[in-house]
């Protein structure tokens, strides 16, 4: 288990993280999300031993996280490539692994283990800097994991990235799941949230404005459904009933829009065809942190 306990880091008069307290499951997806300068990367550098908390406690496993044992047990993915664009993939994996203390035939085997479950094989021995962003993030993957650390922590994995890499490291992320890695999700994509992450975090500020698991989240801090209902051209007005009719089509919000739709049935009022926005995980997260724009 991953624990944050009352963590604090400021930078100047700037309060980076406040207060942030959170705990993570052993074998879970867990998903950090919040605006920019919310203090995720503040989070996680000091969950890799990076910066050291002016206050509060950061354990991997019952350990401190900037302990040499507690960081041996992480492997990261960061969003700037860690790689060197001049060694091939082989070479690359060799160098990490051996920094992690790896040698030997051990060495080899998670080499091969790494080029396998990243795919690229067929270019282990072509230099880095020649491939595609896709075949470059697969790579950042394969040597996150070279010493089968226990807790992964994901930064921004998919910029940048093709629609067939992208998918191959969803799949990558799912089996790591199947074999019990904690991994540690951050993005601004919220479908690869709902689609990968049992647990989410979703921080601003520096400080924790929700958690628990997307549906819990969708459940509690929801906005309404949005409706767009097409009743005609002759139709101009629903009456007392939510929302506004413009040229035929009827929009409104509703927290259960289908008590509306058969009301506007009720009143004569014929629904031709609808679209319908169910609350999402991204509807969760603008009520949260609001919807205007901050760099």
């Amino acid at each position: 288990m991953i624990a944050l306990k009352n963590v604090r880091k400021s930078f100047g008069e700037i309060q980076a993280v406040n207060g942030l307290s959170f705990e993570i499951p052993t074998g879970g997806t867990f998903g950090l999300l919040g605006p920019n300068g919310a203090g995720k990367t503040t989070t996680i550098r000091m969950l890799v031993g990076a910066l050291t908390p002016d206050s509060g406690t950061l354990e991997i496993h019952s350990e401190n996280a900037s302990s040499i044992s507690a960081r041996a047990r992480i492997g990261v993915a960061p969003q700037s490539l860690a790689l060197y664009e001049s060694l091939t993939p082989r070479e690359n994996l060799k160098f990490f692994g051996e920094i992690y203390g790896l040698s030997g035939s051990h060495l080899k085997e998670r080499i091969q283990w790494a080029l396998d479950f990243s795919q690229l094989n067929d270019r282990a021995n072509s230099r880095a800097g020649t491939f595609s962003g896709g075949m470059k993030r697969r790579l950042n993957l394969a040597i996150a994991l070279i010493h089968d650390p226990d807790v992964l922590l994901l930064d921004e994995p998919t910029v940048g990235v093709d629609p067939q890499s992208r998918n191959h490291i969803f799949e990558c992320i799912e089996e790591l799941k199947s074999q019990s890695k904690t991994i540690i999700y951050t993005t601004h994509y919220m479908e690869e949230v709902e689609r990968l992450c049992n647990q989410v975090a979703i921080m601003d500020k520096g400080k924790l404005l929700a958690c628990g698991s997307p549906e819990e989240l969708i459940a509690q801090h929801a906005t309404a459904a949005e409706v767009i209902a097409h009743v005609g051209e002759e139709i101009h007005s629903v009456g007392d009933l939510p929302g506004t009719v413009q040229e035929g089509v009827w929009r409104f919000e509703s927290m259960n829009p289908f008590v509306e739709l058969n009301q506007a049935n009720n009143n004569g009022i014929a629904i031709k065809s609808m679209e319908m926005k169910q609350p999402n995980l991204e509807s969760v997260f603008l009520n949260l942190t609001g919807r205007s724009l901050r760099d």
